[in-house]
């Protein structure tokens, strides 16, 4: 059964679980984004802050996109869903809200550029795979965004891996940096991967595919990687922190909402 518009919708549970995932791929894709964007000027050279850029932008686009669907839902203007929003009410993964490393974007910054490739590239993976699955969605608006960004999706994940690699490979301290952030990013990596409350329905109902598939075909995309960087397989994921997807977070998303969020509270009627 295909659903080509929201006036289409034939049940307020198939409503409540394509919401569900609309906001987390929105909320996860805004955060992420903004958590991108505090490497500006701060990359490890002048080429990789053009490329690093351009993927947060893109990343954004993509949430806009996602809140866009949600805003044709009924669920308000897209501009207040972005900003508007407490952290209680935002559904993103955990690990995407977290602080790149020590310091402020604008005050002795110490970031981590080893988390962050770990984090980019196993969520981009991650991303890659839910995309596919969503380019076969019931819920038609829905499918044919997948197809749109899965195009710009191809090159950030090819971008990520590349780093990935080149960093495990070089041996010495990026090894060792980069084996500490693995381990970080995993022990936060299911709540990327949960579906949450609803994945059964949005399963059942097609929306997307069921979450035990979906990390597992994380964990293949991942497997010629891992093996050949010689990484123990499969990956140990969990969830130490909280579930995002409930609306658990940290006291990170409050100040990043803050910042991100200060025009937007200053004037409602401005353009994010």
């Amino acid at each position: 059964m295909k659903v080509n518009s929201p006036n289409d919708i034939p049940s307020a549970d198939y409503k409540e679980a394509l919401l569900s995932l609309l906001y987390q791929l929105a909320d996860d894709d805004f955060i992420l984004a903004y958590r991108g964007s505090e490497w500006l000027g701060l990359a490890p050279h002048i080429e990789e802050d053009v490329a690093f850029s351009s993927i947060n932008q893109d990343t954004m686009g993509h949430a806009t996109m996602f809140y866009q669907l949600l805003e044709e839902l009924g669920e308000g203007d897209q501009d207040h869903l972005a900003h508007g929003r407490k952290a209680s009410e935002r559904r993103n993964a955990i690990l995407l809200e977290e602080v790149n490393g020590p310091g402020h974007y604008l005050q002795e910054p110490r970031y981590d550029w080893a988390f962050a490739v770990v984090r980019h590239y196993f969520y981009s993976v991650s991303k890659k795979v839910r995309i596919d699955s969503l380019k076969n969605s019931s819920y038609e608006p829905l499918a044919e965004m997948a197809i749109k960004i899965n195009t710009e999706l191809y090159y950030h994940l090819l971008h990520w891996k590349t780093w990935f690699i080149q960093l495990m490979n070089a041996g010495g301290e990026a090894r060792e940096r980069m084996n500490k952030a693995i381990e970080r990013v995993l022990d936060e990596f299911q709540g990327v991967l949960t579906l949450g409350p609803n994945g059964k329905e949005m399963s059942i109902m097609a929306l997307i595919e069921g979450e035990e598939n979906l990390s597992k075909r994380w964990e293949v995309a991942l497997q010629p990687v891992f093996q050949s960087t010689q990484l123990s397989f499969p990956p140990k994921v969990s969830m130490k922190k909280g579930n995002g997807r409930l609306g658990e977070h940290t006291p990170e998303l409050d100040t990043a909402l803050s910042t991100l969020s200060e025009v937007y509270n200053t004037n409602p009627a401005a353009s994010w």
